[in-house]
């Protein structure tokens, strides 16, 4: 087979593989969560809103992305509709987060913490992350399996079982200045 030159890469871009988003957990997580739409109506079913109406309130959202937003947050398995029905009026269906859905919180979290830190509003943070029973502060970080918290310059990122290119390597993504 022949390569013309409209289909060759110069030697410093590599062509995408097919099926490499479907490897990477963050491409796929992306896929579910990447909508600015998506993420917020998630953040909203964490402040207890689970009703098409309060959602579109709320968020002012048109009605046709937020129907279709939640409905693939259903298809993924992030939240649950449930029927419901008021005394004298027709069916209608509110969403729960699922496991899945609720093991978002520290995703939301970190795009809390984030935000405060290098996007703040100058009115403060809109909400805060603490411990319910004793009040203190909380903040996301990564955790060995004793419960010591890891420098993120102490953090490596290493191929896993399911990575396909070999010439990634293990990397420490701030174990060096950045200049």
């Amino acid at each position: 087979m022949t390569t013309d030159s409209s289909d060759a890469h110069p030697a410093h871009e590599m062509p995408r593989r097919s099926g490499d988003d479907l490897r990477c957990s963050i491409a796929r997580t992306i896929q579910v969560l990447g909508d600015r739409w998506t993420i917020l109506i998630v953040r909203e079913c964490f402040r207890g809103r689970t009703r098409f109406s309060d959602f579109r309130r709320v968020l002012g959202i048109p009605t046709d992305i937020l129907t279709s937003r939640l409905g693939s947050l259903v298809d993924a398995g992030v939240l649950e509709r449930r029927g419901y029905r008021e005394p004298g009026a027709r069916e209608r269906f509110d969403y729960h987060l699922t496991t899945a859905g609720d093991a978002l919180l520290p995703v939301l979290g970190a795009l809390a913490q984030w935000g405060n830190d290098y996007r703040p509003s100058g009115h403060g943070p809109s909400r805060l992350y603490q411990h319910a029973l004793t009040g203190e502060a909380a903040t996301i970080a990564f955790v060995a399996p004793d419960g010591r918290v890891i420098d993120p310059a102490d953090i490596a990122i290493v191929p896993g079982p399911g990575e396909n290119d070999p010439s990634i390597g293990p990397i420490r993504p701030l174990a060096a200045s950045h200049g």
